[in-house]
């Protein structure tokens, strides 16, 4: 700053030869008149030349001189409060012109250039207020951005031996969060992973869905057994949910290789795709009511065992995927049409029937639909090992006794070894 002030006190810009500075082809000029056109709307400009032109042809006096207005009018809707201005002055001149040629200047003529003024200034002001409402809107879904990403924490695509895939769609699209959860974690006890759907939408839905994560997270780091995961976020439901609230779930544990255990508290039965490419419904022996249900029946949940070998994928979803309707109303045949996409990436599968889940909704979801692809690697496909937060790391490498294991070697080769030495024991 003192440099300028030094060396510019004398000092004049220097343009080009030829060129004074109030000349359309100077730089400046040339943006300014940049920035009018683009603040010009050109669907209302249109409609105010159109008007005139009828006007002058028609040689039918002030008659089409009011519908001007319809210029500044629809600029409001589409456009800033400079684009309304803009408008409003093009055409508060051609009804000035057309006006004085036409009837010569008189109250009819005051009339119609009062009703335009009148109309761009209450446009301009409509613009200002739907612009302010636009960046509040906008805020807003930042806000929801952030709280989802807080809830619906970035699964990795590797956690452990597994590769994973997840794809959701809150049904409220402005607030882009709604009622489904999902979490994959490792633990000391094996990876264990959660799909629910909370009964209900908004930001009620949304601290449920919080409150079934902080504590499963929490749980499925402390407690051995899955059953007893599943019991303590039943506890803590118990305590926070009102009389008609519930969540369906299905809880996932990876204890030793080549088994899944599954806990299914009243949630859609998950999809098993074997190596081959067949799928299977995954159907409970003895259903479970939902969390938060569970003083309505004596007997606990069922914990189901399920083999998984190398190859085989489980896919978890939410009601919002199978109940999704056509124009016909016909159900999402998501079995049906998860066949025709079988690959060894869980990423290609979801993406593809989540575009055909959109395409036979018609673009729009109704309800939250959220899915979860886990697959089994292969022993010998390369797989990446995705890093794990500091608070996790020494939860994630832990050895089955508790202990801590190296940090220097992959969660995935300790994960394997560990499955070779329970394959050649039996099992449990």
């Amino acid at each position: 700053m003192r440099q300028a002030r030094d060396h510019g006190g004398n000092h004049r810009p220097l343009r080009p030869l030829g060129k004074s500075a109030t000349d359309p082809g100077t730089p400046v000029s040339r943006r300014a008149f940049s920035q009018l056109a683009a603040g010009m709307p050109v669907a209302p400009v249109l409609i105010v030349f159109g008007i005139a032109f009828f006007d002058v042809i028609g040689g039918s006096g002030m008659f089409w001189l009011p519908l001007l207005a319809a210029g500044p009018a629809l600029a409001a809707s589409t456009n800033g409060p400079r684009g309304v201005l803009c408008v409003g002055l093009l055409a508060s001149v051609l009804g000035a012109t057309l006006g004085a040629r036409e009837a010569g200047p008189g109250r009819e003529l005051a009339a119609v250039l009062a009703a335009l003024v009148a109309v761009t200034l209450a446009s301009t002001l409509a613009s200002a207020l739907r612009g302010r409402r636009e960046r509040v809107l906008a805020a807003v879904r930042s806000v929801a951005e952030a709280a989802q990403h807080a809830v619906l924490k970035p699964i990795p695509e590797t956690v452990g031996p597994f590769r994973v895939a997840v794809r959701y769609s809150a049904a409220a699209a402005e607030a882009r969060i709604g009622g489904d959860l999902y979490a994959v974690v490792p633990t000391p006890h094996g990876v264990r992973l959660i799909v629910g759907d909370v009964r209900g939408k908004g930001l009620p839905a949304v601290e449920i869905a919080a409150l079934v994560l902080g504590v499963f997270r929490e749980a499925a780091y402390d407690e051995p057994d899955l059953l007893a995961v599943v019991g303590r976020i039943e506890r803590s439901l118990a305590r926070n949910l009102g009389p008609d609230d519930f969540v369906t779930a299905v809880v996932v544990g990876h204890p030793r290789a080549g088994q899944l255990e599954v806990v299914n508290c009243g949630h859609a039965s998950p999809l098993l795709i074997s190596a081959e490419g067949g799928v299977t419904v995954v159907e409970a022996t003895r259903p479970a009511p939902p969390l938060g249900l569970r003083v309505l029946v004596d007997e606990p949940p069922c914990l189901e065992i399920l083999p998984f070998a190398e190859g085989d994928q489980l896919l978890l979803y939410t009601d919002g995927v199978i109940e999704a309707r056509d124009r016909a109303r016909e159900f999402y045949p998501l079995a049906e049409r998860v066949a025709r996409h079988v690959s060894g990436e869980p990423e290609h599968i979801l993406s593809a029937v989540h575009d055909e889940l959109l395409a036979h909704v018609g673009g729009r979801l109704h309800d939250d639909a959220a899915l979860l692809l886990l697959r089994m690697q292969d022993v010998g496909e390369p797989v990446p090992v995705a890093p794990v937060a500091p608070e996790a790391r020494g939860a994630a490498v832990a050895e089955p006794d508790g202990r801590g294991g190296d940090e220097s070697v992959p969660v995935v080769s300790r994960t394997r070894a560990r499955a070779a030495v329970f394959s050649s024991g039996p099992s449990r």
